[in-house]
């Protein structure tokens, strides 16, 4: 007999917990009586109601995953259509070769109006890029530009969203957070990612939409919520890190690598400066990227931070940065200013301040990158 990966169920919808534009949390029943948090799209059939009996893809939960530990509604069983709205005007299909197969409107399009804008744009005209394996570095990082640029000529955010993860951007409550404040310019997801604002075929054309399209000043590049990995040197999607510093690079970006640093993890892999970080930046990236570290005010921790930096010997190809760790103060203005938690891996900026001190030197560096490249605030031409 085949295997088979996918264990499905029917189940009765108890409750709708929450309900967005593009997504519904529920509280499902299945037929076996256990009750779970379960999520329905709403770009793909419309909206739930009590009672309605579905069919779920149950598997996560079967396994006891993490952050995709819930049940995904495949489809109700009382629709037998979506609505019958009409289909996109885009031809590029997300999901490809699946039944869950979806057509986009790509930014690369004709009928996306957005072509006029890429045509001829090879470059990135040295845009600071922040890149990212962690989704929760995503709202560090703006929190963070935002408190550090209070006062000064604005600066413009987008974010893109990787395939490395969640491939619905729906499911990001940072990123509904981060709109709901005005704090982003715009968002994209590509490859199989959907649901951003523009639609992107590949990594390429996602960050010369973010530049010349969205007129972002710095891009902030992340995978949604859910990372995969092993617990082997390679076998992460996290190391697309790497891939992104070499994409950022030929385009004419600066790409700024944000290391997962943690003091918080018990897993000796992740303790300092992670492994993931290491296995991107001498493998994956062929490109240099500045790679800021902060000076934690922990003497043990700092040493430790150092002997990782000089043994993994990144600085042979990459640009090492030492920067001041902000203070618990300021972190915290700057944090409290999003107004929800920003937790990685179930640790808060209190249980594990090095992960977000390493986020926000980052950042930083994004900041001077920028004020590099662009004209004085008030200056003339």
């Amino acid at each position: 007999m085949v295997p088979v990966g996918i264990q499905w169920q029917t189940g009765i919808v108890i409750e709708i917990v929450a309900a967005g534009e593009k997504l519904q949390e529920i509280v499902l029943e299945t037929a076996d009586g256990d009750r779970c948090r379960a999520y329905h799209d709403l770009t793909a059939f419309a909206p739930l109601r009590p009672g309605d009996e579905v069919l779920a893809n149950t598997t996560a939960v079967a396994l006891g995953l993490g952050t995709g530990g819930a049940h995904f509604v495949l489809a109700p069983l009382a629709q037998v259509h979506s609505g019958g709205g009409p289909l996109p005007p885009g031809h590029i299909m997300k999901l490809r070769y699946t039944a869950l197969q979806r057509a986009v409107l790509a930014v690369e399009e004709a009928d996306s109006g957005m072509q006029e804008k890429l045509a001829g744009r090879s470059t990135l005209e040295r845009m600071p890029v922040l890149i990212g394996e962690l989704h929760s570095m995503l709202p560090a990082a703006v929190a963070w530009l935002r408190c550090r640029n209070d006062g000064k000529q604005p600066v413009r955010i987008a974010y893109i969203m990787t395939d490395g993860a969640a491939l619905p951007i729906a499911l990001s409550r940072h990123v509904d957070r981060l709109n709901a404040l005005g704090w982003l310019a715009g968002t994209i997801t590509y490859g199989h990612a959907y649901g951003g604002d523009l639609e992107a075929v590949n990594k390429y054309t996602a960050l010369l939409a973010a530049k010349h399209v969205l007129e972002a000043d710095i891009a902030i590049v992340t995978m949604g919520p859910g990372i995969v990995g092993t617990g082997t040197p390679y076998g992460y999607t996290g190391i697309e890190t790497g891939e992104l510093v070499n994409a950022v690079s030929a385009l004419g970006g600066i790409p700024v690598f944000m290391p997962r640093v943690s003091f918080g993890d018990a897993r000796e892999r992740h303790r300092g400066l992670s492994h993931h970080s290491i296995t991107a930046l001498k493998t994956a990236a062929l490109a240099s990227a500045a790679v800021p570290l902060p000076l934690l005010s922990s003497p043990e921790q700092a040493d430790i931070l150092r002997d990782q930096a000089a043994s993994s010997r990144i600085a042979d190809k990459h640009r090492i940065v030492w920067r001041e760790a902000p203070s618990p103060d300021r972190m915290e203005a700057a944090l409290c200013a999003y107004g929800a938690a920003i937790t990685s891996m179930g640790r808060g900026w209190r249980d594990d301040p090095p992960f977000f001190a390493a986020v926000c030197t980052a950042a930083d560096e994004a900041l001077a990158g920028l004020a590099a490249t662009r004209p004085a605030h008030g200056a003339e031409g």
